[in-house]
C-alpha cells in the first residue's frame, strides 16, 4: 500500500469488483462454473503465482526473488512469478480464469476469493487449514484472522496482511498548538476548530479520481459509531440511526471547514501533498501514511481508537488474503507453495517493504517490525477494534466486492464532503446499491 497502495495509485486494492464491474464479470467467470482441476491454464511443470504491485518498486522484485527460492518437496511443482497490475485487473483475472489461462495461485483483491468461489472457481483451502492446524502454523496467525476466510462451503483463502484504515496526528503541529490529541468525537471537533484557526485542516480527506480514501473515511466514522453499510443479517441497512449521526457529525466538519472544501475533488497524489505540506493535521489513512508520503521526521504519530457519541471503537480493515483456483495442474502442489509463502513472508516486513500489516505474530514480533513504532501501534492499539466491511455483519460475502470501489459509493462521500443533507445522501446510496447488491 508503501500502503498497498503505491503512491498515486489509488485503485481499490480491497474490493474485487466494483458494482459495474461485478455485473460485467459475472457472465465471464459462470463459464469457468465448476469445472477446472486438468490445470489448463498453469504449465505442467509448474503453477502460476500472479501477485499484484502491493508495495513500493522494491515489493514485486523481492516477491519474485522469494518465489525464486521455493524448492518443492517430493512429487510438488514448482512455482512460476507473474506480477499483474491494478489497472484492470478484474478483467485481467476473469478473462484468464474463464479461459483456463489463470494462475494457480494468487493474491488480488481482498473479496476477489468469495467472488470466485461463488461463481466454482475457488478450490477450498480447508485441507490446507487442517495441514497448518497440525504443523503450527494456524497458531501463528492473529486472532479470527483466517476464521474470517470461512464461508458455508469451506475457507476461500488464507490471509496474508492487513489493510487497516487509522486516525493519524502531526505531532509537532499539536505541540506548536499546545494541543493534545482527541479520544472523542467531541474533542475531535474541539481541535479541529483550533487548528483550523490556525490555517490547518483536522480531518484528511479525498474523493477524486482514483481516490478511495475518503470513501473508506466514511464508512469508518458508521462502524466507528455501532453501523456499517449492511445489518447483522448480512443484507444492506445504510439509512439507520447510527449512520445517520456519524454523517451529520462529518457534515458539521465540513460546513465548519475544519474539512478541507477542495477533498472533495482530491486524489490519492493531492491528499498525500497535503499531508505532506503540513495542511493537513490530523485524518484518517492507511497504516503506511508516514512511508507513503516520506516522511522521516516522526512527526506522524498514530491516534488512539476515537471512542463515538455511543461509547464503541472501531475502525475499518481489509484482510488481504491469498487464494488457490480449482485450475491447477495439482491442488496438493498448490497447497504446499500456499503454506510455504505463508511461512517465508517474513521478508517483506523485515526490509520494510510493505505498509500492509502482517497477520502472523511471529512477523510482528520480528525486532525489525516493532522498530516501526506505529505499525506497532497499529497492531496493539486498532487490530483489536477493526471492523471490515460487513459491519453491523461479520461475514464476508460477494457482495462486499459490488460495494468496495464501486461508483455509488464514490458518489456518497463526494456528495457529505459536498455538504449534501446526510439522510438525502444516505437514501440515495441505499436505493443505488439496492438495485446492484446480491446480498
Amino acid at each position: 500500500m508503501v500502503d498497498e497502495r503505491a503512491p498515486g495509485v489509488n485503485l481499490s486494492r480491497r474490493g474485487f469488483l466494483g458494482a459495474v464491474g461485478a455485473a460485467a464479470a459475472l457472465p465471464l467467470l459462470a463459464a469457468c462454473g465448476s469445472r477446472g482441476g486438468s490445470g489448463g491454464g498453469s504449465s505442467a511443470k509448474s503453477l502460476k503465482f500472479w501477485d499484484m504491485p502491493w508495495g513500493g518498486t522494491a515489493y514485486n522484485p523481492a516477491a519474485k526473488a522469494l518465489v525464486g527460492t521455493y524448492k518443492p518437496t517430493g512429487s510438488n511443482l514448482s512455482a512460476t512469478y507473474q506480477e499483474i497490475q491494478w489497472a484492470n485487473f478484474t478483467q485481467t483475472f476473469s478473462s484468464a480464469i474463464a479461459s483456463k489461462t489463470g494462475p494457480a495461485v494468487s493474491t488480488g483483491g481482498g473479496f476477489q476469493a468469495f467472488q470466485y468461489a461463488q461463481q466454482g472457481a475457488i478450490a477450498y483451502a480447508d485441507n490446507l487449514v487442517k495441514t497448518m492446524q497440525t504443523d503450527g502454523t494456524l497458531a501463528d496467525f492473529l486472532p479470527n484472522m483466517v476464521d474470517a476466510m470461512k464461508t458455508a462451503n469451506g475457507y476461500a483463502a488464507i490471509p496474508w496482511q492487513l489493510d487497516i484504515r487509522v486516525w493519524w496526528y502531526n505531532k509537532a503541529i499539536f505541540s506548536q498548538l499546545n494541543l493534545t490529541p482527541p479520544t472523542t468525537w467531541d474533542e475531535l471537533k474541539s481541535v479541529g476548530e483550533e487548528l483550523k484557526g490556525k490555517g490547518y485542516y483536522g480531518f484528511a480527506a479525498g474523493a477524486g479520481a482514483g481516490n478511495n480514501l475518503g470513501a473508506h473515511a466514511m464508512v469508518m466514522m458508521m462502524i466507528n459509531n455501532g453501523g456499517g453499510l449492511f445489518g447483522t443479517d448480512g443484507k444492506l441497512n445504510i439509512v439507520n440511526d447510527q449512520n445517520m449521526q456519524a454523517m451529520q457529525f462529518v457534515n458539521s466538519l465540513v460546513k465548519a471547514k475544519i474539512v478541507d472544501p477542495r477533498s472533495v475533488s482530491y486524489t490519492g497524489d493531492n491528499q498525500n501533498a497535503q499531508w505532506k505540506n503540513k495542511k493537513f493535521a490530523m485524518g484518517i489513512d492507511t497504516a503506511g501514511l508516514d512511508g507513503n508520503i516520506g516522511d522521516t521526521s516522526g512527526d506522524l504519530v498514530l491516534m488512539k481508537p476515537l471512542t463515538a457519541p455511543n461509547g464503541d471503537k472501531a475502525c475499518l480493515v481489509f484482510e488481504n488474503n491469498i487464494m488457490m483456483y480449482k485450475n491447477t495442474p495439482s491442488q496438493a502442489s498448490s497447497e504446499a507453495f500456499l503454506l510455504w509463502y505463508i511461512q517465508n513472508m517474513k521478508a517483506f516486513w523485515e526490509k520494510n517493504l510493505l505498509s500492509g500489516l502482517p497477520v502472523l505474530k511471529s512477523i510482528v514480533a520480528l525486532p525489525g517490525f516493532q522498530a516501526q513504532s506505529n505499525k506497532v501501534a497499529a497492531i496493539n492499539d486498532w487490530v483489536p477494534v477493526a471492523k471490515t466491511y460487513a459491519a453491523q455483519g461479520s461475514v464476508l460475502s460477494p457482495a462486499l466486492a459490488q460495494v468496495d470501489g464501486g461508483q455509488p459509493l464514490q458518489a456518497f462521500t463526494q456528495a457529505i464532503l459536498g455538504g449534501q443533507d446526510p439522510k438525502t445522501a444516505l437514501t440515495t446510496l441505499q436505493n443505488t446499491l439496492s438495485s446492484i447488491v446480491k446480498s
